[in-house]
Parts: C-alpha cells; structure tokens; sequence
C-alpha cells in the first residue's frame, strides 16, 4: 500500500529543490502511475503541478517538453509526434490504455530510469537531453548511467534535426511490459541503435552502430547490424523472458526497424 504522510504543492523550482534536499524521506511525484507497483511509504511529497511544467514547446531548432507533460500529451502534440518519423507516437501507443497515458509525465518517467520503459529508449534514438533544476543540462544516455542524486527533472530537449527513425517492441499482450524494445535512428551523424528492456536499462549498441556509419543501409547490412547488437549488448532473464530469448529477438527487431528508417528514407 502506499502512504503518503505530507503532500507539499510547491510554487517555485527552487522550493521544490530546497524541499527535496532539506527534509528527509522527501520526493518529487510524477504523475504516480507507477507508484503503487510496490508497497511504499512516503514522508514529503512534492507536488510540481502547479508550475506550468506540462507545455511541449518549439525554441529555435529544439523540441522542449517539459517534465509534467503526460504521456498522452507527447503521443498527439503536432510538435511531438510528428519527430523521428513518428517514433515517439509508435512508442508510447502500447503502453496500457489512454487513460494511464493521460496521467504518467514524461518527467516522472525519465527520472524513474525505468528500465522497462518504450519511450526512454526512443529518446535515446532521437539524442534527448534533459534538464536538471541543479545539474543543468546533460543527455539522457549520461543520465541514466550516473550515480543517483537529489535533482528534478525539469524537461527534456530534443533536436528537430530531420533524424528518420523506428520504434519496435515485443511484448506477451498489447498492453503489457515490453519483453524487449528497441529504436533506431538515422542522421547527418550516422546511426542509433537502442535495446531497452533487456530488461536493464536502454543501451546504445556501438559496434553496430560503428557497422552502420561504415557500411551504410540496405537490404544487406540491416541483418549484420542487427547480429552485432545481439552479440554485443547483454540479456538477463525475468519473469517476462530469459535473456536467452531476448538475445534471440535481439536482431529480428532491429532488423524490422531498420528497414522500416531504410524506406521511409
């Protein structure tokens, strides 16, 4: 069950950090979608909503989506679910029901670091970067391999640089937990290439990559890349799917989405 002792609707940034840092057991609240998947007990709660964090908007040559943005908000904004070829839209269209999506923030999610998370790893193909109150800005493949600290999320930045990309997910039922996902991306920098739910977090997959940039795409080389990723990366077994398994669909779904980035080319 989870307990909430104190809930502290803020006013200001700096008093939702000032909190967070200063009285114990506090933690920023996202949407809560994910909060009663465990039991859990919480002194402070605080409360972004009122700060006007849920605006995605365009500034200059970037898509800035604030953290307190739902899921469903990303999934139909013009400005979002057009990027990357619609890989964003692709990616959270599965994930349980409109009305879950309609609650769950973007922020809530990439601070969470959820490793079976669909749209991580489609931000990660499409080069976010994210918006600390304290860090400032670093990119989300950084954050989330670095040490855990007492930050918040204020938004996530991405580039509309006309990157082609692909999202694919396998899962047990429509809207449940991806087994394995994966997305791809293709740019003026080369390629992305992006396992999550392995079920550790969303990694990029280099070698394949570095196959990629050298060979470039077609009929030939999306098999090879899609071998590379599987040899590369690691699997791990859950209660969804051994990691034998996963290494198995590994390639097949990069296959699949790379040849989705080949023809939309």
């Amino acid at each position: 069950m989870l307990h909430i002792n104190t809930l502290r609707s803020v006013t200001s940034l700096a008093e939702a950090y000032e909190t967070l840092v200063s009285v114990p057991g506090s933690v920023v609240l996202g949407g809560c979608g994910y909060l009663r998947l465990g039991a859990r007990k919480i002194d402070t709660a605080i409360d972004l909503s009122r700060l006007g964090l849920d605006q995605v908007t365009m500034v200059e040559n970037t898509v800035e989506i604030g953290a307190m943005a739902s899921l469903r908000t990303i999934e139909t904004h013009p400005l979002t679910s057009s990027l990357g070829n619609g890989v964003l839209r692709s990616a959270l269209g599965h994930i349980v029901g409109v009305q879950f999506r309609n609650c769950v923030t973007i922020g809530g999610t990439v601070a969470g670091r959820y490793p079976f998370s669909d749209p991580i790893t489609a931000l990660v193909a499409l080069d976010a970067k994210i918006q600390c109150y304290h860090q400032g800005v670093i990119s989300l493949s950084a954050y989330l391999v670095s040490p855990g600290s007492k930050d918040i999320v204020e938004k996530i930045i991405l580039p509309v640089d006309g990157r082609l990309a692909a999202f694919a997910g396998l899962r047990q039922s429509a809207v449940d937990f991806a087994v394995l996902n994966v997305a791809v991306a293709r740019c003026g920098d080369g390629f992305r290439i992006v396992v999550g739910s392995r079920p550790g977090r969303a990694m990029r997959a280099r070698a394949a990559e570095t196959y990629l940039n050298r060979n470039g795409l077609d009929s030939q080389t999306v098999a090879k890349a899609g071998q590379l990723a599987g040899d590369e990366l690691s699997f791990g077994d859950n209660a969804r799917a051994s990691g034998d398994y996963r290494r198995t669909v590994c390639p097949v779904l990069i296959r699949w989405t790379l040849t989705e980035v080949l023809h939309a080319d």
